[in-house]
């Protein structure tokens, strides 16, 4: 799935709408009831951060002679690919924010 530039702005244009008043500026349209984009963003940042944790506690575990070898590589790739998941979003956002700041108005 592909974010185009088009889509990107008329995202940010419905976000600025709801965000002013509270509620959805002209009366035309519902305001959603479910979590937008940056609830979603939020919560992988969240939950990538909360991966990492976990990877550091099972390698000091590791390190204390306490924990398994596989649950540290497992965890490790868990935390990197949730990492990568971050990063290729943010990555996506700002290409999608670069294309707008070209178009012409």
């Amino acid at each position: 799935m592909s974010i185009g530039a088009l889509d990107a702005a008329s995202a940010y244009g419905r976000a600025l709408t709801v965000g002013r008043s509270g509620g959805v500026a002209g009366g035309t349209a519902k305001p959603q009831a479910t979590g937008g984009f940056g609830d979603m963003v939020s919560s992988m940042v969240g939950n990538a951060a909360t991966t990492m944790r976990a990877a550091e506690s099972a390698s000091a575990r590791q390190v204390a002679g306490k924990g398994d070898l596989i649950d540290v590589v497992t965890a490790m790739g868990a935390a990197e690919t949730a990492l990568d998941t971050v990063v290729a979003v943010r990555d996506r956002v700002v290409s999608a924010y670069t294309d707008i700041m070209r178009l012409q108005i």
